[in-house]
């Protein structure tokens, strides 16, 4: 199945996920204009009255961005809505979604069929991301177009299975737009997404270490020096699993090899978190992916770096050959 034409926008077949807190205008705008989906979670807009102030800017932006560019416009972009019930914001947030027609919404946390309606009813189209295929199932009976398969290693509220088992699965009854989330930071793991039944490579942590990203320097930093041996697993701090920096944990007092379990009944999204605010900026989320990123740089020349990346490899794979990476030479790390 073809992808809906607004997905076909797109100089890389990437949708920056949405990442919560580090998220903002500046990255979403950034990675449009580089060629890649950008998102936010509607959530970040605080308080409310934000989330319009947002979306006149990023809208009107990237409006002026294609006029001067009509040779190469911007991809769209997307806002992430958490569709679970403690959610008080949701209404509003989606009313603002159908008020500047954001062309993708990506919903989060359950499927709401009313939530669907109203963003088809100007056009546009709504990815739900699920880990598993009883919750793909569920998202397209409620009106999804497309799915995204969170798999294990991913940033954020990561699922648990492979992406080679989930990926084979959904294509057994789902021709529909496919992203792939887990530990893809570089082109030639979005290539191997595409290869194995995907269409598009779900990519957020890699972001966080870019210069237009809301993060601060130490969480920067801790990105470019971290590998997948120093992410933990843990439901502790929404209730829902997720994957986190080990060292962001030490730091905050706590045994990243000790995390006690939390109640997943208490989990609350009511205005957008359900911890206190030092939990959520003291704890950094992050996914397995970030051993390929080496140094700090503008999202631009990231994007442009996968875009070299990918081609190389879909290069590769035609001549029968495997992808590596070049190496960064010292002196730019």
């Amino acid at each position: 199945m073809a992808l809906p034409p607004i997905l076909q926008n797109m100089r890389l077949p990437v949708i920056g996920s949405p990442l919560f807190i580090i998220s903002n205008p500046d990255l979403v705008i950034a990675q449009c204009k580089a060629g890649v989906v950008g998102s936010f979670p509607a959530l970040n807009a605080r308080p409310e009255h934000v989330l319009d102030e947002w979306l006149d800017r990023i809208t009107t932006e990237l409006a002026e961005y294609n006029e001067k560019n009509p040779d190469q416009p911007a991809a769209p972009f997307a806002v992430n809505q958490i569709v679970h019930k403690t959610n008080n914001r949701l209404d509003h947030d989606v009313e603002m979604c159908v008020k500047y027609k954001v062309p993708i919404v990506i919903t989060s946390l359950g499927a709401r069929q009313e939530v669907n309606d109203a963003i088809h009813s100007y056009g546009g189209i709504v990815l739900h991301d699920i880990i598993n295929v009883v919750f793909a199932h569920k998202a397209l009976e409620k009106g999804a177009d497309g799915l995204i398969a969170v798999c294990t290693g991913a940033g954020g509220h990561a699922g648990t299975l492979s992406p080679f088992a989930l990926i084979q699965e959904i294509r057994q009854f789902f021709d529909g737009p496919l992203a792939l989330s887990g530990s893809i930071a570089n082109g030639g793991a979005i290539a191997a997404a595409q290869a194995m039944g995907a269409d598009l490579a779900y990519m957020g942590s890699a972001f966080i270490s870019c210069d237009e990203a809301n993060a601060v320097d130490g969480y920067k930093d801790m990105i470019v020096d971290s590998k997948a041996g120093d992410i933990v697993y843990s439901n502790l701090f929404t209730g829902v699993h997720g994957n986190y920096l080990a060292p962001s944990i030490s730091r905050a007092g706590l045994d990243p090899n000790d995390l006690p379990e939390s109640d997943p009944s208490k989990m609350n999204f009511g205005s957008g978190g359900n911890q206190d605010a030092k939990a959520w900026k003291d704890i950094w989320g992050c996914g397995q992916g970030i051993g390929a990123i080496q140094k700090r740089m503008p999202t631009a020349e990231y994007v442009a770096q996968l875009k070299r990346e990918y081609d190389e490899a879909r290069a590769a794979l035609a001549e029968g050959k495997g992808f590596s990476p070049k190496p960064i030479p010292a002196q730019m790390v």
